[in-house]
């Protein structure tokens, strides 16, 4: 798909199609010219809603103001309209949130690149978006914006990245356990590496043991599919800052031996997705090209059965030494985890560690399907993690830990359980077993980023689709982002 601005009103811009958002529900304004045939077809410019008049080759949509969450909402619900059709090219006005702002036109391209996302890969007969050029006029919803072309070059620029890297980690959750396991992610990392300048390293098992990452390893012991730690590293020549970034890559979770009920078994090829949020992340960091030197690391396991599965009961050790007891197979995340943040920071000393994980149904319980868990320590990490999410259009929201919680994953037997003892606040207490494995050295510098929610849901919404929705990508881009443009060299 390409972009491309036109300095020029958007009646003067040839296209198969123009896309007009009509904001506040106020049909009154220029970019409208019938007025009279959407009153006739009930179109009351509703957030998100949309009334495409064919014989005009024009497609309204609704959006509740100029912010970047409802444009890009509206626009992807408009051009996810338009798979299947066979319109080439788009046009569309410039609609900002503020005269000097180029946010909202950002946003906009994000919304028909997010919009646009097909996944087809298993269907015979594929439905798939044939639009190919998008033009832009410069000409604004309002008149008095101030913005120069070079700006809006960028915003359009930044958001074609970021859209793309975010379905490209769609792609990734979105494909099946017999498709994508441990080894394919490691491949798909390597690939990347190749087609850009990111470096790779890839451990496998003796490598791991090696390491003494055996908590991981038992999770990996009973798939016939080996496990991958993979570090993809963007390293931009004086950086201003250094970030850890450390996903989740459970290629299947079965449940183990503490084997899920059989409906709960159902998407969880999706237990990947902080791993591909951290590969999608850390594709648009090359890509940009940031000022700042970025990490990722994923743990690429499948956890299955079989007679040389890992078993409650079992008493395992981590990387730093410390004792876990297994109560249960399927809190089996949180094993991984524990090696690869410890694993992280002895091979990285960051100013900055973000772990990514559909790590608990619990959080989903406390905070929806739409909004992703943070935790940590200190607030400065997860307040960033917030903010910059609120900018990107996701959601999330801080979850405090407390010490009366911690109790409750205390054992009786090892340093600490893998479970709680109470079936309440298990976001929480999960967050808090991840922190016995943050040291000293970045406890003030660490959050947790719980995307069960977010990460794949079985309906559309929003800029969303069925399925994978690429949760956390877009919103740690904004944040290293912010880091580039507001810290001081070291």
């Amino acid at each position: 798909m390409n972009f491309e601005i036109i300095n020029s009103n958007i009646k003067e811009i040839t296209s198969d199609l123009e896309i007009i958002i009509v904001l506040n529900k106020k049909l009154k304004h220029k970019f409208v010219q019938d007025k009279k045939l959407l009153k006739k077809a009930g179109f009351t410019a509703g957030q998100d809603e949309i009334c495409h008049l064919i014989s005009k080759n024009r497609l309204y949509v609704g959006a509740e103001g100029l912010k970047g969450a409802p444009i890009r909402s509206a626009v992807a619900t408009a051009v996810r309209s338009l798979i299947g059709k066979k319109y080439k090219s788009v046009k569309i006005a410039t609609y900002l949130s503020h005269p000097r702002c180029t946010a909202s036109l950002r946003a906009l391209v994000e919304g028909v690149v997010l919009g646009s996302y097909t996944f087809n890969r298993y269907k015979s007969n594929k439905t798939e978006n044939r639009i190919e050029n998008i033009f832009i006029s410069t000409e604004g919803y309002e008149e008095n914006y101030e913005v120069t072309i070079e700006s809006m070059a960028k915003a359009v620029h930044n958001g074609d990245i970021s859209a793309t890297a975010t379905n490209f980690t769609r792609d990734i959750v979105n494909t099946t356990p017999d498709d994508c396991y441990p080894e394919i992610m490691a491949n798909i990392a390597e690939k990347l590496a190749k087609k850009s300048s990111l470096k790779c390293n890839i451990l496998k098992p003796k490598a791991l043991k090696k390491e003494k990452m055996e908590t991981l390893l038992a999770v990996a012991r009973a798939s016939r599919h080996k496990p991958r730690v993979i570090h993809l590293a963007h390293k931009p020549k004086n950086p201003k800052a250094v970030i850890t970034l450390v996903g989740k890559g459970l290629t299947y979770d079965s449940g183990g031996l503490s084997l899920k009920p059989a409906d709960y078994m159902v998407t969880m090829k999706s237990d990947k997705s902080g791993g591909s949020a951290v590969l999608g992340i850390m594709k648009a960091v090359s890509e940009m090209n940031l000022p700042i030197e970025v990490h990722g690391f994923v743990g690429a396991v499948e956890n299955m059965i079989g007679g040389d599965a890992y078993k409650p009961d079992d008493v395992l050790t981590a990387k730093n030494g410390k004792t876990i007891e297994v109560r249960n197979t399927d809190a089996e995340g949180r094993l991984v985890l524990a090696d690869l943040l410890c694993y992280a920071q002895q091979e990285v000393k960051a100013d900055y560690l973000f772990d990514f994980a559909t790590l608990t149904g619990a959080c989903v319980v406390g905070v929806g399907h739409y909004t992703s868990g943070v935790m940590g320590n200190a607030d400065e990490p997860k307040d960033l993690v917030v903010k910059m999410a609120t900018q990107a259009g996701e959601m999330a929201t801080k979850l405090d830990f407390n010490r009366h919680l911690k109790k409750t994953i205390k054992s009786e037997i090892a340093d600490v359980c893998n479970i709680s003892n109470t079936r309440y606040g298990g976001a929480i207490t999960a967050g808090q077993f991840l922190s016995e494995f943050i040291d000293e050295a970045h406890s003030e510098k660490w959050a947790h980023i719980d995307i069960a929610g977010p990460a794949f849901v079985e309906h559309a919404w929003a800029e969303n689709p069925y399925g994978a929705s690429g949760a956390g990508v877009r919103m740690m881009i904004r944040l290293i982002e912010k880091l580039a443009r507001t810290i001081k060299e070291h």
